[in-house]
């Protein structure tokens, strides 16, 4: 496949602050038609995370959370809350890695992040300069609600629900897929050619995340308050069927070279 013709990205403005029981699809369908715009098929709809998070009411107060043992060894070595690292250990199938800088986890999804992707920024109720009380969770299933958010807008889109997620051996954070529905998540190319006619063996592209990249940098990560992006000239990637998801996208466990 060549390079999308007319690709484009653009931040939709106009999104309220979130709240559990929302409808994300509907909310976003309010401000496309306040706009003037409207979703046009093969269009893919990137999505925050922690509006979807809100939407399916996945805020925990710190302060209902009861901290085991573990946990608390956790905390005294990573100098985190203990009920927050109770909520880490909860989300998570294992801890990678954990120090002062985060902790590293497999989060129960399959994806490897810090803190089991547990935030409080954007939170409502938070003070600022203080410990936060109120943080929030992945969705249950991000993949799910992908699907979901796009057979509420009801027209041929795929959908990214994304993530800002750090990197190894890289400093700062990129838009990643955590959940993606009617996208082909994964471009294998091996077996075609390059310019020189040589078999390419080994390429394969990640399109859910490098889609999730390029709209998290319209959609920005402070206080612009556009939380959803539309990226256009990216058709050819969407499919007819929901598909497998960012679950694609996760190397086996059986091909981890870096446990």
């Amino acid at each position: 496949m060549t390079a999308p013709a007319g690709f484009s990205v653009t931040a939709i403005g106009g999104m309220p602050l979130f709240a559990p029981g929302m409808s994300v699809a509907a909310e976003i369908a309010r401000a496309l038609d306040r706009s003037g715009e409207a979703l046009r098929d093969g269009d893919v709809v990137v999505i925050a995370q922690k509006i979807v998070s809100k939407a399916e009411g996945r805020l925990v107060r710190l302060a209902g959370v009861q901290p085991s043992t573990e946990a608390s060894r956790l905390a005294g070595e990573t100098g985190r809350p203990a009920p927050l690292v109770q909520l880490i250990l909860d989300e998570s199938e294992a801890v990678m890695r954990a120090t002062k800088a985060a902790i590293i986890v497999r989060h129960r999804t399959g994806h490897v992040l810090a803190n089991a992707g547990i935030d409080a920024s954007n939170v409502a109720g938070n003070v600022e300069g203080g410990d936060a009380d109120t943080v929030l969770l992945w969705p249950a299933d991000p993949d799910a609600s992908a699907r979901r958010i796009r057979g509420e807008l009801g027209a041929k889109v795929a959908v990214i629900v994304a993530d800002s997620l750090g990197r190894a051996w890289r400093m700062g954070t990129l838009g990643t897929a955590i959940g993606c529905a009617g996208l082909t998540a994964i471009e294998d190319r091996r077996g075609q050619s390059d310019l020189f006619g040589r078999t390419l063996q080994a390429t394969v592209i990640a399109t859910a995340d490098s889609l999730a990249a390029a709209a998290v940098l319209a959609m920005g990560e402070g206080a612009e308050g556009t939380p959803v992006a539309i990226v256009r000239g990216a058709g050819k990637w969407v499919t007819e069927e929901d598909g497998p998801g960012a679950a694609a996208q996760l190397r086996p466990l059986a091909e981890d070279m870096f446990r």
